[in-house]
């Protein structure tokens, strides 16, 4: 979901073990959405929209797609950005972004989602490359934006045309909604810790195997990420409505 690395020896292996923590944030999101579809059908009793454990889990799982985001813009550009490569990913995310909203203005009307992850994805992979050489620069700024977007709020950003950036009073109505702040900071946190993630990348070289099916499940995750939801929720509707026949 965001810039893939070089195609050198080192850069593989690097690229072996980004794929395989963001593989290892598809199985969680696969888990939580699995356990939000049983809730929505009714099969259990789980509250998503208050219980901390939820919100926490969302927050953990979010969090580190968007950390990958940062790290991966950095690796991406160690040497030399691949434009094409990157323009290329850059439309899929887009194109796979409007094709989100336009399913749930249809599915959910007044409750699309308008500015969700994948948006989100788009914009910050841009706006990312202006922090790729600041170093450790980009820890103090990450940190400062996450504060910022926590804690301070303004009815100015409530209009529809501003919320995208956050800072909002309350949360729109939408059923997937991560505004520019706070999150940019994660990616900016992201970029700041990616040369250590580097150097701990090449102290796992012999571990690939186990990382491996990990890593196949992170290299397709924008796949997953629009496939998983239908193909739950579908098999989830299909047991309810045999088990009540």
């Amino acid at each position: 979901m965001s810039p893939d690395t070089s195609e050198n020896t080192s850069g593989r292996e690097r690229l072996l073990l980004i794929d395989a923590l963001r593989g290892s944030a598809i199985v969680l999101m696969v888990l939580y959405h699995f356990c939000f579809d049983l809730a929505h059908f009714g099969l259990v009793a789980f509250d998503f929209y208050h219980d901390s454990f939820w919100l926490h889990t969302r927050t953990l799982i979010l969090g580190s797609f968007l950390l990958l985001v940062g790290v991966s813009l950095v690796l991406a550009v160690r040497k030399r950005l691949d434009v094409r490569r990157y323009l290329q990913r850059l439309v899929a995310i887009v194109a796979a972004a409007l094709l989100v909203s336009a399913v749930t203005w249809w599915q959910f009307a007044e409750r699309l989602v308008f500015f969700g992850v994948l948006h989100f994805i788009a914009l910050a992979s841009i706006l990312g490359l202006l922090f790729v050489r600041a170093g450790r620069f980009n820890l103090v700024a990450g940190v400062a934006l996450i504060v910022i977007g926590n804690y301070y709020q303004f009815a100015w950003f409530d209009e529809p045309g501003w919320r995208w950036i956050g800072l909002m009073t309350h949360k729109p109505l939408t059923v997937d909604y991560v505004p520019l702040l706070p999150w940019f900071g994660v990616v900016l946190l992201g970029m700041g810790v990616a040369p250590a993630l580097q150097r701990l990348a090449r102290g796992l070289r012999s571990s690939r195997q186990p990382l491996a099916w990990l890593a196949a499940a992170g290299r397709h995750s924008l796949l997953i990420y629009l496939l998983h939801q239908p193909l739950l929720m579908g098999a989830v509707a299909l047991y309810v409505k045999f088990s009540q026949s």
